[in-house]
């Protein structure tokens, strides 16, 4: 160890952001970037932001949702005192994945922007805007010094009176957001997505949206999923709500309800099976039986053709 750095961990002109430094800790600084020119700390927050609860939105032709899974770390919490999907205003609402402490700073930030804009314009502010201003929030905090970036990633939903649809954003902990037809962040959100590339269609309607959206939290939920877990919001023409545990209940007795034919069955199995299958999937690397009211059988190699080519 060299005598100036000694000097310094001995208390001599103690300066411990040079020590820092010098023992190597490039991530010291929040607001620095790294010598690939990467900003870690947002890399970071993205990983926080990866480990959370799952949270999906989806853009309807005649409204949005945003849906997220509530879970809790005990069975004596309170589940209707915590709320993970917020309305922002009348015609706004907002999740999140990550981390709930800052999601509840940018609530309030997000709340405070909508009332001055409404204060000066005597309007409610745009979806657009309300998620132009809250990124610039979350960018402002990559740059200042004392501050880290928000580890969280936000799904925001809104009704756009100017053009009378729906909006879905997704601001992220850099400061960047993006318009989706449908997405997802926090846990296993890329196979979230993939599933949302499968099922999303642009003529879906507002019911079938909210049961995609159960169907893709479905994909990566751990146990069972019940009224008290899970969160909905929905907006359409009529402004955001959040739905009722009584309507949520609805609609997944109405999910699992639905009869799956013997021949989507095989589909899904054959979809489900591609998710993590290595290679190029064929008749002769995957075996499939059935089994309906005539009893049980293995379908042929060409029957199984005939099954990877429909999918």
């Amino acid at each position: 160890m060299s005598s100036c750095l000694k000097s310094l961990l001995n208390g001599e002109k103690i300066n411990w952001l040079f020590a820092y430094i010098l023992l190597g800790f490039k991530n010291f600084y929040y607001n620095t970037f790294s010598p690939s020119g990467k900003l870690v700390q947002i890399e970071y927050a993205l990983s926080a932001v990866a480990a959370g609860a799952p949270s999906v939105a989806i853009k309807a032709r005649d409204g949005a949702v945003i849906a997220t899974e509530k879970k809790y770390k005990s069975n004596l919490y309170d589940e209707h005192s915590i709320s993970k999907v917020e309305v922002i205003t009348p015609e706004i609402g907002m999740v999140y994945s990550g981390m709930g402490p800052d999601y509840h700073v940018l609530v309030k930030a997000a709340r405070k922007i909508a009332q001055k804009y409404k204060l000066m314009y005597d309007m409610e502010i745009p979806t657009i805007q309300l998620a132009q201003r809250v990124a610039e929030v979350m960018q402002e905090y990559t740059q200042s010094g004392g501050v880290r970036p928000f580890g969280v990633s936000l799904l925001i939903a809104g009704w756009n009176t100017t053009t009378n649809g729906p909006m879905v954003f997704q601001c992220d902990p850099s400061g960047a957001y993006f318009p989706w037809k449908a997405t997802a962040t926090g846990k296993n959100h890329i196979n979230a997505k993939t599933f949302l590339e499968r099922r999303y269609s642009q003529e879906l309607g507002l019911e079938d949206a909210v049961s995609t959206a159960i169907l893709t939290l479905k994909e990566t939920f751990e146990g069972q999923m019940s009224k008290d877990n899970i969160e909905i919001g929905i907006c359409n023409a009529s402004g955001f709500r959040k739905l009722k545990p009584s309507e949520i209940k609805d609609h997944l007795d109405s999910v699992y309800s639905q009869e799956l034919g013997l021949e989507d069955a095989v589909s899904t199995a054959i979809l489900t099976l591609k998710e993590t299958f290595e290679g190029q999937m064929s008749k002769d690397n995957i075996e499939i039986g059935i089994c309906n009211a005539s009893g049980f059988r293995k379908l042929k190699p060409s029957e199984i053709k005939d099954h990877l080519d429909s999918v």
